[in-house]
């Protein structure tokens, strides 16, 4: 690991480590808790899926689900390619022939910074291997929520299980860096009203990343106000219970 490159060799994985894997030539990570024994415990949007945003992503994300063909599934897995929520797969199955990298905890807001792609670290401290696997393996079995590109995705269902943190606001993104990332990019060119300070192109570039960078740092986990620590069964029971009500409302609606 280093500045450049989180990358890491599969020998030295530990279990409730967070891991991810490029995908369509880096246009996104997939996310997820390796548990030992080879296997990794990943939130997924299933195959012929859209992640149902309405807009380009849709035809460039269809899905983080394993792509084995199948008529030709993983001999251990099985054919997963259109299953969705969260499962369990094997390593090779997660990467889908990726490279394997390791999100980092806890690092400097020097670093953080110094990593201009989202996505790959935070400042925010993980919890104990134990306590990682244990939510992770809880959630497997009662699930995480609906998949959303910007407040439920991968990312999202592996900084809580390493973490136990959620955001607690309607208003903002979820934990996701890479969702972090977008609308910072978004906020440095079209919000910042510092754009208007300098007309040359390199006084611009300059403005728009250090909007960038800010945009990107008080939206970490380990920095914003507006999370807290939920313990998993707290927040399986309230999932449960907001969809009993919503099947409820649409029941009294009809």
């Amino acid at each position: 690991m280093g500045l450049l490159s989180n990358k890491i060799e599969r020998e030295n994985l530990k279990p409730g480590d967070h891991i991810y894997s490029w995908r369509h030539a880096y246009i996104y990570a997939h996310h997820g808790i390796y548990v030992g024994e080879g296997n990794v415990i990943h939130f997924t949007r299933g195959g012929g899926q859209e992640i149902g945003i309405g807009n380009f992503l849709d035809r460039i994300i269809v899905s983080s689900s394993p792509s084995r063909p199948s008529d030709n599934p993983c001999p251990r897995c099985g054919d997963q390619s259109r299953l969705d929520g969260v499962i369990s797969s094997c390593m090779d199955c997660f990467l889908s022939g990726g490279e394997l990298y390791i999100f980092e905890y806890s690092v400097s807001p020097a670093l953080f910074i110094a990593k201009a792609r989202g996505g790959t670290c935070t400042l925010a401290s993980s919890d104990s291997p134990e306590e990682v696997i244990h939510r992770a393996s809880y959630l497997l079995q009662n699930g995480f929520g609906y998949y959303d590109i910007f407040r439920n995705n991968c990312e999202d269902f592996a900084i809580y299980c390493k973490t136990g943190l959620l955001v607690y606001t309607s208003i903002s993104v979820g934990r996701s860096g890479q969702a972090a990332s977008i609308l910072a990019a978004a906020s440095a060119i079209l919000s910042s009203p510092l754009r208007f300070l300098t007309t040359s192109f390199s006084g611009l570039a300059a403005v728009g990343y250090g909007m960038y960078c800010f945009s990107r740092l008080v939206s970490d986990m380990g920095v914003r106000r507006d999370v807290k620590k939920v313990p998993v069964e707290i927040l399986v029971s309230r999932a449960v219970s907001d969809e009993s009500e919503a099947v409820t409302e649409m029941a009294k609606a009809d």
